[in-house]
């Protein structure tokens, strides 16, 4: 049987429904009159859309998903003069749920909507205790921002929920960078020099005490790495750059007892080097502890990244570093349980979820020529994750013998050439990281 999904704005006749359909669907997460709700804002919406009472709403549009003409769900926006867009709420009818994916091609309809009038996130909240809804938002790509306890209804939390909306042209500057992050090379004057440059030019607002001493301390820190000596204060130093070798991030690394590893200092000149040090440094830490935790003053984009990549925020904690800056702190729990990481471009991970790209080509750094065969692996991009098996492993000297042997289309099939693709393989990784060796992985996607 054919099935033909029409969403369309709610008209009049659908009160009845709308009143029922919300009713059944809000009371067990909360409280208060639902019908009297459903009223207000579908007459909001059958009114032209404007709000009378409320100011930071501009316009509540409801939409009706019918299905071979019969109304299987409903979803609500608010769209916030801050150029955001609220989803109060989203209901699929009992008899459609987990049939035919009726929510998220409402959800899909309406962030579309929201980008046509320039918003850059939506957001909303669900009852934690409302799982399969709690699980569908995440799923989506909804970053979980915290929650209330009996917000809207006594022993009812509330989770609030929201999702950055990037253009293509966004997505695509992300792309553009090539950003590998490395143990700091200690035996590199012109490294070391770049990092204590970022540290001492790039703390100073957020932290009191930031001197060339404490620069030094921690390269002294770092010296003793190979210790292992938690009374010896040793440091790890990792170091975000980009393709031509200039740094443009670092973290420092404190393993203390009771197996915490304290992340200070971490800082970014923007927030892709940012989010690559949050990618790739949990893995590499599993060996030293299994809790990591910073102290950091984040801008709104790096708390996108800490809350999308699952860190906790733990405290608010004012003047602990300097005078009227409040210095948070953020968790993250590791483990032998903790997937290793591999941060991937959109159009590649894209093509990998098809199934339209099994191979990856890396270069040989240490923490790649660790990689298994039957291991798994994270695929990230800046917006999403997906998990993967590594079926096969095969190692070659240059790209140019990589080529000979394995097929192009499989490594980049949207290339139109065996040239293309040695060219944009060159641009990412320079003669130096090329003589490391290279590295081509098969992955399998794994729906385990």
């Amino acid at each position: 049987m054919t099935v033909e999904v029409v969403i369309r704005e709610a008209q009049n006749r659908d009160s009845d429904w709308v009143q029922s359909l919300m009713q059944d669907a809000l009371e067990p997460y909360y409280g208060g009159d639902h019908r009297a709700h459903a009223r207000r804002i579908l007459d909001t919406h059958l009114s032209g859309g404007i709000d009378r009472l409320g100011f930071f709403s501009f316009e509540q549009k409801m939409f009706i998903a019918e299905v071979n003409g019969v109304r299987g769900g409903m979803i609500h926006v608010v769209g916030k003069r801050q150029l955001t867009y609220k989803i109060s709420p989203l209901i699929v009818a009992p008899e459609f749920k987990g049939k035919i994916g009726l929510g998220t091609l409402m959800l899909n309809y309406v962030e579309k909507y929201a980008q046509s009038h320039q918003a850059r996130q939506l957001y909303c909240t669900v009852a934690e205790q409302n799982i399969s809804a709690l699980q569908f938002f995440i799923r989506k790509g909804f970053i979980k921002a915290g929650n209330s306890e009996s917000q809207y209804k006594i022993g009812i939390n509330e989770v609030m929920l929201y999702k950055p909306l990037y253009t293509p042209s966004k997505i695509m500057d992300f792309d553009q960078s090539h950003i590998s992050v490395l143990p700091m090379n200690e035996k590199n004057a012109e490294e070391k020099e770049q990092v204590a440059r970022l540290l001492l030019e790039g703390l100073q607002d957020s932290f009191e005490g930031i001197t060339e001493s404490w620069v030094q301390a921690l390269f002294d820190g770092y010296s003793r790495r190979n210790t292992h000596d938690i009374n010896a204060k040793y440091k790890l130093i990792f170091v975000a750059m980009d393709s031509v070798g200039k740094v443009i991030g670092v973290a420092g690394a404190t393993p203390k007892k009771g197996s915490s590893i304290k992340i200070m200092p971490l800082i970014a000149t923007n927030i892709i080097a940012f989010e690559a040090l949050l990618i790739d440094i949990p893995y590499q830490l599993v060996p030293y502890g299994r809790k990591l935790y910073i102290h950091i003053n984040p801008t709104a984009e790096e708390v996108i990244s800490l809350q999308r990549l699952r860190w906790k925020l733990n405290a608010a904690m004012p003047s602990a570093y300097r005078r009227d800056v409040i210095t948070q702190q953020w968790s993250l729990d590791i483990g032998e349980t903790t997937m290793r990481t591999m941060r991937i471009k959109q159009r590649f991970f894209d093509l990998i979820k098809l199934g339209k790209k099994p191979l990856e080509v890396r270069v040989g750094y240490d923490s790649i020529n660790r990689i298994q065969v039957g291991e798994h692996i994270s695929l990230e991009t800046h917006t999403a994750m997906l998990e993967v098996r590594v079926s096969d492993i095969r190692r070659y000297r240059t790209f140019e013998e990589m080529l000979k042997k394995e097929q192009w289309e499989l490594i980049s099939p949207d290339s139109t050439s065996e040239k293309e693709v040695l060219s944009l393989l060159k641009r990412i990784y320079p003669p130096d990281k090329e003589r490391l060796g290279v590295i081509v992985f098969e992955f399998i996607k794994f729906n385990g």
